[in-house]
């Protein structure tokens, strides 16, 4: 959560709120309905990023995993300061659990400052500015502003330079590519097309993991999410 904050519930009895700065890592796995929604006045403003499972770890046990934002893992040096919300970064590892091999860093750098940030070569990753400007991957590229998105390209990570009198914020993501067939139908994200059918089904009929599901009714009236 980057302003506000979110009440979380499902039909298995997990509930909680994350307010500003804290996160939650959610494992759907096999078979979940879950709710979001707002829990304080105002703006509400915060990153969600979608993983897909391989396939045999499509039908785990659903599971999450809370943080506050003081308990994130954190580093600074240099004038580059680092939340690790996920993977490993400036020699500190977060503890979030992560089935398929990922990276999500929240970097600030101060006004001079510059960062060299390792991803594996054959990863898939990319940067969202969240604040400020910042140059990325050559020093004499075009500043790139707030709400830009950046599809990095092989190599072996990434660099990035503050040339402005401002602070610059961006995330940093990534992940192992899985080389698997995607098949998705509304919610639901498989391998093949009867394993998407089978899956309607199961949450049409109540069963193999939405067998909670039959009778629950979220506290909130609107924002079903499956």
């Amino acid at each position: 959560m980057l302003q506000g904050a979110v009440t979380h519930e499902d039909f298995k009895g997990h509930k909680g709120t994350i307010k500003e700065g804290d996160l939650q890592w959610m494992t759907a796995g096999r078979g979940i309905v879950h709710s979001e929604m707002p829990a304080a006045q105002g703006t509400q403003r915060g990153l969600q990023l979608w993983i897909n499972l391989c396939s045999r770890n499509k039908m785990v046990e659903p599971r999450y995993q809370e943080m506050m934002s003081k308990d994130i893992a954190e580093a600074a040096k240099d004038g580059v300061k680092v939340r690790v919300i996920a993977g490993e970064a400036m020699g500190i590892t977060s503890p979030v659990y992560t089935r398929t091999p990922t990276m999500f860093l929240d970097f600030t750098l101060k006004p001079g400052a510059h960062l060299q940030q390792p991803v594996p070569a054959s990863w898939n990753a990319f940067v969202y500015v969240l604040e400020g400007e910042g140059t990325f991957s050559h020093s004499r590229s075009s500043p790139v502003t707030a709400h830009n998105l950046l599809l990095l390209g092989s190599g072996d990570g990434l660099e990035a330079w503050n040339k402005s009198s401002k602070p610059l914020r961006f995330v940093l993501v990534g992940g192992e590519p899985l080389g698997e067939p995607v098949v998705q139908f509304g919610p639901f994200v498989m391998n093949t097309q009867e394993e998407i059918d089978q899956t309607i089904e199961d949450f049409e009929n109540c069963t193999n993991g939405f067998e909670s599901a039959r009778h629950w009714r979220s506290a909130s009236i609107r924002g079903l999410d499956y």
